[in-house]
């Protein structure tokens, strides 16, 4: 009996080790495999294949035509607002989800059914799950203020929260929901303040997997891709995409 209750003992102290070594933990669904299935294009333009289903975000320099069931654009701006690009994949069955400012320019692109949305706008296609959340600037407000009711969205796709913070700086909100996976911007023009900034917004989010897009074309470096991953060491798993 003694000489079970020792080699219990030691199996608790090495599963203990093991865990403390290894801080990050991935729960759910598998979050880590949905990230294979994730492509950053350039800026914040995403392609989600899972399910059976494609989802693009923020369609920018598409170099193919493509074939998507969902399209989610978060504001205006010409490099997340390309309607040549959206054209490029959008059918006469895609549902494309839209800021206002973006949904009146839709009309008439293959006869897709437009949602208008807004921060706390809900929707659910095709059993995948759609919430849009805030995404402004809170110090560069010139470029993406808060009045606008742009967003970001969080897509939720065999149970793993997927949250794609549209051009925004780290905002109070960031801190009212968790997601798995989160996409966040790195450009430190229109965006966020600064690398660190980005790194604790997906603190704020609880995010297991992170995400850096929005860097690389017109502001930010790849270098701020390394510095990102190393703000976030034994904190979150962040994987950049080439």
């Amino acid at each position: 009996m003694k000489i079970l209750c020792i080699l219990l003992a030691l199996i608790f102290l090495v599963g203990f080790n093991i865990q403390s070594a290894n801080a990050i933990i991935i729960k759910g669904d598998n979050p880590m495999e949905m990230v294979k299935n994730i492509q950053w294009f350039v800026q914040s333009a995403v392609k989600i294949t899972a399910g059976g289903k494609i989802i693009y975000i923020d369609p920018f320099h598409i170099k193919k035509a493509d074939r998507a069931d969902i399209i989610l654009i978060t504001h205006s701006h010409s490099d997340h607002f390309s309607p040549s690009d959206i054209k490029k994949i959008a059918t006469k069955d895609t549902v494309i989800v839209a800021t206002k400012d973006c949904s009146s320019k839709l009309a008439g692109i293959e006869n897709a059914r437009i949602l208008e949305s807004e921060p706390g706008f809900k929707t659910s296609v095709n059993d995948i799950k759609i919430e849009a959340v805030p995404a402004y600037n809170v110090v560069k407000t010139n470029f993406h203020p808060k009045a606008n009711k742009w967003v970001g969205y969080i897509i939720t796709i065999d149970g793993v929260r997927i949250y794609h913070a549209g051009d925004t700086e780290r905002i109070p909100e960031m801190k009212t929901f968790e997601c798995d996976i989160a996409m966040l911007p790195l450009g430190q023009t229109y965006t966020m303040r600064s690398v660190r900034e980005a790194a604790d917004a997906a603190c704020d989010v609880k995010a297991k997997i992170a995400i850096p897009i929005h860097y690389g074309l017109y502001e930010g470096t790849p270098a701020d891709a390394e510095k990102f991953k190393e703000l976030l060491k034994d904190k979150v798993n962040v994987v950049i995409k080439q």
